[in-house]
């Protein structure tokens, strides 16, 4: 294939992304055309597709920012089904995520799996917890911090993942939402916009406890919690995990 005019490549780029029923990032159809068409300068192929939606409005939509899908998606051709991966529980990655983010991403000085334990609330039971404290040797002394952070396996949850992470500001400085990479790019960005119109941090990961590949896609900003919810959060730790709350504020 030799180098493709504006009609060829918008042609091209329309067969690409019919062929995506989840959709496709605009950044991924850029390389796709590219690649299929390697003599067709990189700005020529910009300039031919970054408005696809406006110039056959009956055959594409942008649903999210940055997103092209197919209008009526269904009708074209689906992409081959892959191989269903093992089933796993989220209770399997608790412990691995609360080494991530105390370990990786550094944002406590010890973290914990907590889902598990009795804490069940309508409000609150984080699927990890952590907590940001000064050490001795700090010079300069703070207020501890707690983190909190909501897990899902399922990728067809990212609205119940993020309220609960969301109802966690109440007693958390920060909050984390994990979600699977198997998340739709539709899905993925509205939730990037959300986490970022919130502060609410965003991780990504492999559904494969021997390797979950944890992804920093959003750092969680810094709130200033309820201090009421604060306490009632560490009395009801204190009672149905005394271990775990020594571990985090002993």
């Amino acid at each position: 294939m030799g180098k493709l005019g504006k009609n060829e490549i918008q042609k091209l780029a329309l067969e690409i992304i019919k062929s995506r029923p989840a959709g496709i990032r605009y950044s991924d159809l850029v390389r796709e055309v590219a690649k299929r068409t390697p003599e067709t300068p990189v700005n020529t192929i910009h300039g031919s597709t970054w408005n696809l939606q406006t110039f056959f409005p009956e055959q594409v939509i942008k649903p999210a920012r940055g997103l092209f899908k197919a209008r009526n998606g269904h009708e074209f051709a689906i992409e081959p089904l892959t191989t269903k991966a093992p089933r796993v529980s989220e209770e399997e990655f608790y412990e691995l995520f609360a080494d991530y983010l105390q370990n990786d991403l550094e944002e406590c000085t010890k973290a914990l799996p907590l889902g598990g334990s009795g804490m069940r609330t309508k409000w609150g039971t984080p699927d990890v917890i952590g907590v940001y404290r000064p050490l001795k040797r700090d010079l300069v002394q703070f207020t501890p911090e707690i983190v909190a952070a909501e897990i899902k396996v399922d990728a067809n949850q990212p609205v119940l993942a993020f309220g609960q992470a969301v109802a966690y500001r109440l007693f958390a400085s920060r909050v984390y939402v994990i979600e699977p990479v198997t998340i739709t790019p539709e899905d993925l960005s509205r939730l990037e916009a959300l986490c970022m119109l919130f502060g609410v941090g965003l991780v990504l990961f492999d559904i494969n406890p021997k390797e979950p590949d944890f992804s920093i896609r959003m750092r969680a900003q810094r709130f200033l919690p309820d201090m009421f919810y604060v306490n009632q959060f560490a009395e009801r730790l204190k009672e149905n995990d005394p271990d775990a709350f020594d571990a985090l504020f002993g």
